[in-house]
């Protein structure tokens, strides 16, 4: 299989060991900061990538951009890690996380203990570092929200919104999670929701009981045609800091929503560059309002369903 990109053709024999792993996707990062106008400095990617280099060769890949005032100058990039790893601990000796006291520097070996882990995931900015670790579980043995939340190091919000997911129908069982290191939260996905999660008064209600700002018509658009829902929880409160709604779309300027210019000259060097195009456009509600991100996946492989918790329908028929 071949990936197509503006300046070059990278096929899967040119990522054959670690080495030409890192270099084949720091040419990718490099080309699409280029086109987002983002710094991108050998100094401080490299290092990330060569810290994860023996599992380059294989991983699932995706860039992501997001609007926002605190998002808007950096590209994340995300990337599968083998379950033989522990993340954590390889980011803390190779200096890409510090050391903490906090329970979040605690929680991956919480879940280790307490679940079946099927792989990671790394996330980071190439202006920001090393973000989040995703912990995926096996989708044939999904733990309940409730064991979840019983971890001694997990956030106290998860178990103080467990009525809160019954009642709007959210599911209780998770697949996949992700500790934030920088703002000190966790992402919990669910499965697939039944229909009625997405209707719109069934958004408002969902946002307004969580404290969040009222959804604007986009977001409403948007929720309308997600796949899922996710939220973040942190240790600081106990109620959730983010709903967020994520819609499966094979172009997002299609969605009939209006993008944000940022995400559009994205979506358009993408399009442009690849051949083999699947994306995830999300809405991120907050209390003081909404940001929205685009996730593009540049190295794709089956198992981003199971990660994902989707039907193969999702994808072979998005939005």
């Amino acid at each position: 299989m071949e990936r197509q990109h503006q300046d070059t053709t990278i096929s899967e024999a040119a990522w054959a060991g670690p080495e030409d792993a890192v270099r084949g996707l720091y040419a990718a990062i490099e080309e699409s900061a280029r086109t987002l106008e983002v710094p991108c400095e050998p100094d401080k990617v490299l290092p990330l990538l060569n810290a994860y280099g023996d599992g380059l060769a294989e991983a699932v890949v995706a860039f992501r951009v997001a609007t926002g005032e605190r998002r808007t100058g950096d590209l994340d990039t995300r990337f599968t890690v083998p379950r033989e790893v522990d993340p954590y601990q390889r980011a803390v000796e190779k200096g890409l996380l510090p050391g903490t006291d906090h329970p979040v520097g605690e929680l991956l070996g919480d879940i280790r203990a307490h679940c079946p882990v099927d792989s990671y995931g790394i996330d980071f900015g190439i202006v920001g570092g090393l973000k989040k670790i995703w912990i995926v579980l096996p989708r044939t043995d999904l733990q309940s929200v409730a064991k979840l939340a019983e971890i001694p190091s997990m956030p106290r919000g998860l178990g103080a919104s467990i009525d809160f997911f019954r009642r709007h129908g959210l599911g209780d069982t998770a697949g996949l999670l992700g500790i934030d290191y920088r703002n000190k939260t966790v992402n919990i996905y669910f499965g697939e929701q039944p229909a009625e999660c997405f209707e719109p008064e069934a958004i408002r209600s969902m946002l307004a009981e969580a404290g969040q700002a009222a959804p604007t018509e986009r977001m409403i658009a948007l929720g309308r045609k997600a796949f899922g829902i996710y939220v973040t929880v942190s240790w600081d409160a106990p109620r959730l800091e983010r709903i967020c709604f994520a819609v499966a779309t094979a172009n997002p300027l299609e969605l009939g929503v209006p993008i944000d210019p940022r995400i559009e000259r994205f979506v358009e060097h993408v399009r442009a560059s690849q051949t083999n195009r699947k994306f995830v456009y999300a809405v991120a509600s907050q209390p003081d309002g909404e940001y929205y991100k685009l996730q593009s996946y540049y190295r794709w492989a089956d198992e981003v369903m199971d990660i994902m918790q989707l039907s193969d329908a999702a994808i072979e028929d998005p939005v």
